[in-house]
């Protein structure tokens, strides 16, 4: 690993290097679930099982949407996992968690 001296770039090359940096540590990450997936399927297998059996994928089944944005109801939240953009902006500008409610809506 080379050591760059921070202090000495441009904000271009800074925003650069950070861009550069996300995309690794993404690559990194892909690479160690797809090495763990490998290693599960081929357990399941030496058990006589597919990994589809024994651990069915969390995207098989749709979530609904709980939420929606208050002026364009095309931005929606089921409301798990991190608040999306919109939502956080809506609370800032005055409106209501519950006012966003689609089942309110409907």
């Amino acid at each position: 690993m080379t050591n760059t001296d921070l202090n000495a770039l441009s904000l271009k090359e800074l925003r650069q290097l950070q861009k550069d940096v996300a995309r690794a540590i993404e690559g990194f990450e892909e690479r160690q679930k797809a090495e763990a997936r490998a290693r599960l399927e081929a357990m399941a297998r030496d058990l006589g099982y597919s990994l589809a059996e024994l651990a069915p994928s969390s995207k098989a089944g749709a979530k609904v949407p709980k939420y929606c944005h208050p002026d364009d109801p095309r931005l929606t939240w089921t409301g798990r996992g991190r608040k999306p953009g919109w939502f956080i902006e809506a609370v800032a500008a005055g409106h209501e968690p519950d006012d966003m409610l689609i089942a309110k809506r409907g």
